[in-house]
């Protein structure tokens, strides 16, 4: 049964409320297919009864809701972005990090953790004896957030972009998943945080990866995103962002520069900061188990 018109724009209201995520007209069957499993697990006869649910439960509304974003992930995704990472960006900070000896990176959108956990594990491979580091992992999904803290993975999962050497060295069996090592895990943190709403207290970041999410706003939301973002990045930092995203036409605070396929973005006027950063805070030293 499809979806009716009433229960699509009320649900499609209620996702730009609430997230600023666009549900535009002819997403229905993306709703629907969300939404369909919660409506069944509450015992509603389909979605259109499910939605009148959602408009008086305010527990079904948040279930909903972390059904309706986004979570589509990989190990390594479009890997250009990581060759970037351990060639250009990392050696960078490392060079200009030398008072601290410290690295802390955000990843935004971090949906059930791929992406924090493979910056991690090239972090424990590239990054000098002695430094330590924090990924910041946040999203809008507690349901997400919670497996990232868990950090246990199909076979399903493990075998979207996951080198058999990664495998063998970073996880072990746990049933019938497989389990990141502590390692990894205590080199990541996690927290909720909607990319739409004002940011709660963030540490000032190097690196922030904030890829494939802003094409799901609007242009003022992405405008403020960014906005919000250069607020928490070193002056020296780099952002990166999806393939089909830019800060074009859209925030004149951040420079562009080309390496490989990727484009990497940088505050303006970021080469001529000096090579300093302040000392980690406690709570960051105490992120990575140092």
């Amino acid at each position: 049964m499809t979806i009716s018109d009433s229960s699509f724009a009320f649900v499609s209201d209620l996702a730009r409320r609430e997230t600023a995520m666009l549900y535009d007209p002819g997403k229905e069957y993306l709703v629907e297919a969300r939404l369909l499993p919660l409506a069944r697990e509450a015992g509603c006869t389909d979605v259109d009864a499910y939605v009148l649910r959602l408009q008086v439960d305010a527990a079904e509304r948040a279930k909903a809701l972390d059904a309706l974003t986004i979570n589509e992930t990989s190990w390594f995704r479009d890997m250009a972005p990581y060759q970037a990472f351990t060639e250009l960006m990392l050696p960078s900070i490392v060079a200009r990090r030398e008072h601290t000896r410290h690295i802390s990176i955000w990843s935004a959108a971090c949906s059930s953790g791929q992406e924090a956990y493979s910056l991690s594990m090239l972090l424990d491979e590239h990054l000098p004896p002695g430094w330590t580091a924090q990924i910041l992992a946040t999203d809008i999904s507690h349901k997400m957030l919670a497996r990232v803290e868990a950090g246990r993975y199909s076979q399903v999962e493990m075998n979207r972009g996951l080198p058999a050497t990664s495998l063998v060295k970073y996880f072990s069996r746990a049933g019938s998943e497989w389990e990141v090592n502590d390692n990894l895990k205590k080199m990541v943190r996690t927290q909720h945080l909607n990319l739409s709403t004002s940011f709660p207290p963030l540490p000032t970041f190097d690196i922030v990866f904030i890829r494939n999410v802003l094409i799901y706003f609007d242009l003022d939301v992405k405008r403020d995103i960014l906005r919000r973002v250069g607020q928490v990045i070193s002056p020296d930092g780099f952002m990166l962002l999806g393939s089909s995203e830019t800060t074009l036409d859209l925030d004149d605070h951040w420079d562009r520069e080309a390496h490989g396929r990727v484009q990497v973005h940088r505050p303006v006027g970021y080469a001529n900061v000096p090579a300093f950063s302040p000392q980690p805070t406690p709570e960051s030293i105490a992120m990575t188990g140092a």
